[in-house]
């Protein structure tokens, strides 16, 4: 009898202890209850609506409340990706179909739960033209496994993102108009206030962190009026700094030797697809399109027609460059990590070696030094170093001491790691190569190419971008110290072939000279 009491009371503990592993897969959020995928000590809950449907009468309109539903959503697979035409050589190839119907968002939590877990939230580039959440390289569970709650989440990009037209400013005169995605990340945000304290998260801190046009958007995030207080940190991954990263285009207006107006932009769309007039029935007309016939072929290729207005100065969520809202003291002062890739982008196309260096006026003879000083680089590799250096590298390091300057912590860093199986072909880290290590993801980069010195590079950024999501600091056990940017120092953190290396910058006299120009043209 004393057996069958034991027996039935280790069947019972069992018993409970599956339940409690059954339950942990379940949360319930202010629209109702989720059930998501438990595997390998994470939680995975994917496509839970953060906002309305943005089609129909919402295509152009602020995100709308979620319609709560009843029992237990399936939270198993990504929603929809936003609507877009895939860019063939996108670095982060969509995993699942586009669709208009898009605003979902994605968590990965411990399996062994916790309260008050650091929350780090995705924001995806591409250019605002392209990007989704479903990317096999943004899968959160590396950052799940290492204690902290990982939010990413789907932002409208191209037309449906960035649009501007007469009617549309009339209507609904009181919310936001133009940014829809940059409203949409807003919106992202506040649902995950509202919302990671279910998930064992700490709405109290937050760290945003995005790459490319996602690294634009942590910078108009830190100086949008409408984003304060929903972050506590952000990250900057080669994501420009000193202006507005598509250029300063405004809502209504135009400036002397600016571009035109995004609502100008707007009816010119409207015209090319045969709609004509800017009232509320060419509107109508607009939102009665096919969710095809308004990408029109737009992506990352084809980005530069004059149909497409991109981000735009709207005077309420974008109201001035980053250089600006800081210079007057009105950006968020958080702690910052930011920095850019060795070979990152960059848009020259000087015809010559002379030509190129020229533009730097008196100081040509200092950056034929510093960029070619055996004079053997090549046209093209110098164009690129040039222009990276002003859109990229040296904005990043303006934006660190920026941040310094008001006292906040800010790290500076510089990824020049390339695969080693891509070596021999690449002068340096590229535009977006640095997103497979931070996300510790690289598996599902390189596949059968992958050696054991990509996979502990991938675990060092991993462990860097965690520290800092946890504490404003990216340093940790085990791992070379990371030095806090000061201007008299100059020094970053420059992840190299051989490892993460704490120094002082050595393109220091490089970014002194992008830095000059930049003030010259002020």
């Amino acid at each position: 009898m004393k057996t069958n009491r034991w027996a039935f009371a280790v069947l019972g503990v069992l018993m409970t202890a599956s339940a409690a592993l059954a339950a942990s897969d379940q949360v319930k959020i202010d629209s109702g209850r989720l059930k998501g995928v438990a595997k390998d000590g994470v939680t995975a809950f994917k496509g839970i609506p953060f906002a309305a449907a943005p089609v129909g009468d919402l295509r152009w309109r602020a995100p709308q409340p979620v319609k709560p539903w009843t029992g237990v959503r399936s939270a198993a697979e990504y929603g929809p990706d936003c609507m877009q035409k895939p860019f063939p050589g996108d670095a982060a190839p969509l995993g699942v179909p586009p669709a208009e119907d898009c605003l979902y968002a994605n968590v990965w939590v411990p399996v062994r739960g916790g309260k008050k877990l650091p929350v780090m939230v995705w924001i995806y580039g591409g250019g605002f033209v392209n990007g989704g959440s479903s990317p096999a390289v943004y899968d959160g569970s590396q950052f799940a496994k290492r204690g902290v709650v990982l939010v990413s989440f789907n932002y409208r990009v191209g037309r449906f993102g960035f649009f501007a037209y007469p009617a549309l400013s009339k209507e609904n005169p009181s919310e936001p108009k133009g940014n829809y995605g940059y409203t949409d990340q807003i919106a992202a945000l506040q649902w995950v206030r509202r919302n990671v304290a279910a998930f064992g998260g700490d709405p109290g801190n937050v760290t945003i962190f995005g790459e490319s046009a996602g690294g634009g958007s942590v910078l108009t995030m830190l100086t949008s009026p409408l984003a304060q207080g929903l972050f506590q940190k952000a990250i900057v991954e080669s994501g420009g700094g000193r202006a507005l990263l598509m250029g300063p285009r405004y809502l209504d207006h135009s400036v002397a030797g600016g571009p035109p107006s995004a609502e100008s932009v707007g009816v010119e769309f409207a015209k090319s697809v045969g709609i004509e007039g800017d009232d509320a029935a060419a509107l109508a007309a607009l939102r009665k399109l096919p969710a095809d016939a308004v990408v029109a072929g737009l992506n990352m290729a084809t980005m530069m027609t004059p149909t497409y207005a991109g981000p735009m100065i709207d005077g309420k969520i974008v109201v001035e460059s980053p250089a600006d809202a800081y210079a007057a003291g009105r950006g968020a002062k958080v702690p910052l990590m930011i920095g850019a890739n060795s070979a990152d982008i960059g848009f020259g196309r000087a015809p010559s070696k002379d030509a190129l260096f020229a533009q730097f006026g008196a100081d040509a003879a200092k950056a034929k030094a510093a960029y070619d000083p055996a004079g053997t680089a090549g046209l093209m590799q110098l164009n690129m170093a040039v222009a990276a250096a002003q859109m990229m590298i040296e904005p990043a390091r303006f934006v660190a001491r920026t941040i310094a300057a008001t006292g906040e912590p800010a790290f500076l860093y510089r990824f020049s790691y390339v695969a080693d199986s891509l070596r021999k072909q690449l002068p340096g880290a590229l535009h977006a190569t640095e997103i497979p290590y931070v996300f510790d993801t690289v598996a599902a980069r390189y596949g059968e190419k992958l050696t054991d010195a990509d996979e502990a590079m991938a675990r060092a950024a991993n462990a860097y971008w965690v520290n800092f999501g946890k504490t404003g600091n990216p340093n940790g056990k085990g791992l070379p110290e990371w030095p806090a940017y000061s201007p008299v120092s100059d020094e970053l953190m420059n992840f190299t072939n051989a490892g993460p290396v704490g120094e002082p910058d050595p393109w220091k006299a490089r970014l002194d000279l992008a830095e000059k120009l930049a003030n010259e043209k002020k």
